[in-house]
């Protein structure tokens, strides 16, 4: 705005006068100029050489001011009344407004020396002197990568922007975020990599050590402190092994696992409940557990009554005799029966027929209604997977509760797996309408001894013909109320696929295994001799 020498002279327009009316100005040192500038604060204008820069970073001498003073300078230097005309300096290669014109030159009028100047200049004791310009930020020691720095293409500046029109545009960030961001990036990058190591290193130890590290394991063979725990059907070593540590019996699966493996027979474990004792070494507990008297299970047998399995229930679960029958003759609608099954007055027991034939833990401290409810929901399940429904009516029967107890009268009679099939075909001949050898009767010794809760294969004809009983079917027609006891799976099986061969009698010949079938009645007689013959009647 002041031009390059200051308010030494105020500066005119050509063809207009000095404000001083051409008289030579007056230096008074106590009286500061425009600017606080004078003569003796202008370096170059004294006869001395002028240095400059041109460009290629080493000083240079003007050889224009070189032994010349102010005053001989009268066409473009300075004039006799101190004013100054326009000198026309070299373009500085580095300077990329070089080119442009002056803002004071001759080709731009100085508005601030006409009476058009808006607004009016402010008397020299008034204005203010230009800013400082704010210095340049010092450089990184080292240039940081835009990944820490968070720069990108946005923030590259134009190199010939200038500083004001940056500021106007909102300037640089801030140092201290841009700090800031980059000890965030270094942080989370330091998390991300430290997590990753650390993740590897703990996976690796645990590799090793399931790989050949020492499991964690107890010594010896337990305390005195023992505890029952139940292994499901299909269990295999690593459930085996939770199941145990759960307990208390073993101090990790990986023990028992071991154990188990270097163990010869071990894998052949069955389900059921076990009575171990608490920390115990895991090869001492697959010991015990080989040993059928740590087995703390009803086994129920193919044919079984309910009877003997209740029986069975009381004493391992330490219990007083008739409490399981009780519990099932109170709770059976709760146990998960199929809703098939019937429960008329005429049923001696409404559970029988589905305490299907197996292995079920039952050991002191459990109630009875929950072992009774596993043998209940595992014959529900495979009556259900045989589809009984569907199968009973295309049979002749009615419906699948008398196929079950078709079932359990073929598991009664027969004696061995060839016997069951032809067992099965006699009972369906004899039901038939057609039958005029039986007329209906089944005349089976099996039904009358469940009703007597006996197995006496010796009855004499006045003690079945006295007894009035639906379950006597030497006097009642057709099937018994329900099933005599619980069939297995051959008996089942042997049921859903009878011979045809036109069988209707049979005889346990030897009155134990041998049982012989025949066609008719007179084959059956010579059968009967066969068997009094043998029992020494």
């Amino acid at each position: 705005m002041y031009g390059d020498g200051g308010w030494g002279g105020q500066q005119t327009q050509a063809g207009r006068q000095s404000a001083y009316d051409g008289h030579p100005q007056q230096h008074h040192p106590q009286t500061p100029q425009y600017g606080d500038w004078n003569q003796e604060q202008q370096p170059g204008y004294d006869g001395q050489q002028q240095p400059y820069h041109d460009g290629s970073g080493r000083h240079q001498v003007d050889q224009r001011f070189a032994g010349h003073t102010q005053q001989q300078f009268h066409q473009g230097g300075w004039d006799a009344t101190g004013t100054h005309g326009h000198m026309p300096y070299a373009a500085d290669p580095g300077d990329p407004y070089g080119q442009q014109p002056v803002a004071y030159g001759g080709e731009q009028p100085d508005f601030y020396g006409t009476e058009d100047a808006y607004p009016p200049p402010e008397p020299p004791g008034r204005r203010r002197p230009e800013p400082e310009p704010e210095p340049e930020p010092e450089p990184a020691a080292e240039e940081e990568h835009a990944f820490f720095a968070g720069g990108g293409e946005d923030d590259e500046e134009h190199p010939l922007q200038s500083r004001r029109e940056r500021r106007g545009k909102g300037g640089k960030k801030p140092a201290k975020s841009k700090k800031r961001r980059t000890g965030c990036a270094c942080m989370v990058v330091v998390l991300v990599f430290g997590g990753g190591l650390g993740g590897v290193g703990y996976f690796g130890y645990q590799f090793y050590q399931n790989r050949f590290g020492t499991a964690p394991d107890y010594a010896g063979d337990g305390t005195g402190q023992t505890v029952t725990v139940e292994i499901p059907k299909g269990a295999g070593g690593w459930e085996i092994g939770r199941r145990l540590k759960e307990a208390g019996v073993v101090k990790s699966a990986e023990a028992f696992v071991h154990a188990q493996t270097n163990t010869p027979g071990a894998d052949g474990i069955q389900a059921g409940a076990y009575l171990l004792k608490k920390e115990m070494s895991a090869a001492s507990a697959v010991r015990l557990m080989l040993d059928p008297r740590s087995q703390n299970n009803v086994v129920v047998t193919p044919g079984e009554r309910n009877s003997g399995v209740y029986a069975d229930i009381d004493k391992k679960l330490e219990l007083s005799a008739g409490t399981t029958k009780k519990v099932a003759d109170k709770q059976y609608k709760s146990l998960g029966l199929p809703a098939w099954s019937q429960n008329s007055g005429e049923v001696k027991d409404r559970l029988e027929g589905f305490l299907f034939p197996g292995t079920y833990p039952a050991a002191k401290g459990m109630k009875p209604e929950a072992v009774l409810k596993q043998m209940v929901t595992q014959a529900k399940q495979k009556y259900a997977a045989y589809g009984l429904t569907e199968k009973a009516k295309a049979l002749g029967l009615e419906n699948a509760f008398q196929l079950v107890t078709v079932a359990s009268l073929v598991q009664a009679e027969g004696k061995t797996h060839d016997d069951f099939r032809k067992m099965a075909e006699v009972v369906y001949n004899r039901l038939k309408p057609t039958n005029t050898e039986t007329n209906r009767l089944l005349q089976f010794d099996s039904t009358y001894n469940y009703l007597k809760g006996t197995s006496n294969i010796h009855i004499s004809e006045k003690e079945i013909n006295s007894n009035t009983s639906p379950y006597n079917t030497y006097r009642h027609p057709g099937l018994p109320p329900g099933p005599i006891g619980n069939p297995g799976e051959d008996a089942l099986k042997a049921t859903l696929n009878p011979t045809h061969d036109g069988w209707i009698y049979f005889v346990a010949t030897d009155g134990t295994n041998n049982t012989e079938f025949a066609k008719t009645y007179a084959e059956f007689l010579e059968l009967k001799d066969k068997f009094n013959a043998n029992a020494g009647n």
